[in-house]
């Protein structure tokens, strides 16, 4: 059995897009608690394409 977490990074910018949290410091932190990363999702649904935020999902091991 596995428990998930998904956390939701905003992005910033009008034509060139990046995170407003450093995505990297969060998987560290989560890794610490003992989940492990399982997939970052970015779908592209703006009219450039270009994401609008980005999933990150975690799972863990009950």
């Amino acid at each position: 059995m596995y428990r998930y977490e998904i956390i939701r990074i905003e992005m910033k910018g009008f034509i060139s897009k990046r995170p407003k949290e450093d995505y990297r410091e969060i998987i560290k932190e989560k890794a610490k608690e003992g989940w492990r990363l399982k997939q970052l999702f970015a779908p592209a649904i703006q009219d450039t394409g270009a994401a609008s935020f980005i999933d990150i999902i975690f799972e863990k091991s009950e």
